[in-house]
């Protein structure tokens, strides 16, 4: 191992390009390569046998396990070489080969990670994806282009979702699921494709939503999904109760803005 500058510490075999630039307590494991244009935060962690290309920003604390590539080209056959970006955020976990791509010039040009996010092995998000903080992405779970997930989501093993998808704050979807519709906030689906079975009640409980806020919670996904009611006349149900009760706001705006529609 060799040190470099104040409290970094990078393996001597890895590959570090002069244009790169490496906060305090960096470290860079054998093997790894890190390119230009590529700035890695205070603290974070990069394993062996990792590819990280720029233009790329990686804030502090995070941890990258081997053989994952970060900020490679976006697998868009439109893509002409355009100088987008991939940006992720602090303290997250990204697990063995897991793949994230940079942005397209036909959308955003950027793909955004957010903060303490738990991204397992294998796992692939496309350019142009936005994902917020504290998500889980189990095994193998894949994100197509253009796919927003919503802060505190979590996404059961192969899962997978369609392009310009969108999945809301605190919703679950089970083994092998197929989202191509949008997953609205605080609902469970499985299947492929995806239908919707019920409110993820046990991540609620977790992050300390009071049990009458639960139950609110269960009324609106009644009124949406159980009632009979068309969509539009279900929706506006919702956006009175979500007067008197804040945590249905999230999901009041989702019905409102999903431009894929929503599972059902």
């Amino acid at each position: 191992m060799r040190f470099q500058g104040f409290f970094r510490l990078i393996d001597e075999r890895a590959v570090i390009d002069p244009g790169a630039r490496l906060g305090e307590g960096v470290s860079v494991g054998p093997f790894s390569v890190i390119g230009a244009d590529v700035e890695i935060g205070a603290g974070t962690v990069i394993g062996p046998h990792v590819v990280v290309s720029g233009p790329t920003r990686i804030g502090a604390n995070n941890r990258v396990y081997q053989f994952a590539s970060l900020g490679e080209a976006p697998q868009d056959k439109k893509y002409g070489g355009e100088p987008t970006r991939l940006e992720i955020g602090d303290g997250n976990t990204i697990r063995e080969y897991v793949t994230i791509n940079r942005g397209t010039a036909q959308d955003r040009g950027v793909t955004t990670i957010g903060d303490d996010n738990w991204i397992m092995a294998y796992v692939h998000i496309a350019h142009d994806c936005v994902i917020g903080d504290h998500i889980v992405m189990s095994n193998a779970s894949t994100l197509a282009g253009h796919v927003q997930i919503d802060s505190y989501a979590i996404l059961g093993g192969f899962s997978k979702v369609h392009q310009f998808c969108r999945v809301g704050a605190y919703s679950f979807s089970g083994m092998d699921s197929g989202l191509t519709r949008d997953l609205p906030p605080y609902v469970t689906a499985s299947g492929m494709p995806a239908e919707p079975h019920g409110i993820n009640s046990e991540g609620l409980r977790r992050h300390q939503f009071a049990a009458e806020q639960i139950r609110n919670v269960k009324r609106a996904y009644k009124l949406l999904y159980r009632s009979g009611l068309p969509f539009e006349a279900a929706r506006g149900e919702i956006e009175t109760l979500a007067a008197k009760q804040p945590e249905l706001a999230p999901l009041a705006e989702f019905l409102r803005t999903s431009a894929r529609g929503i599972i059902r």
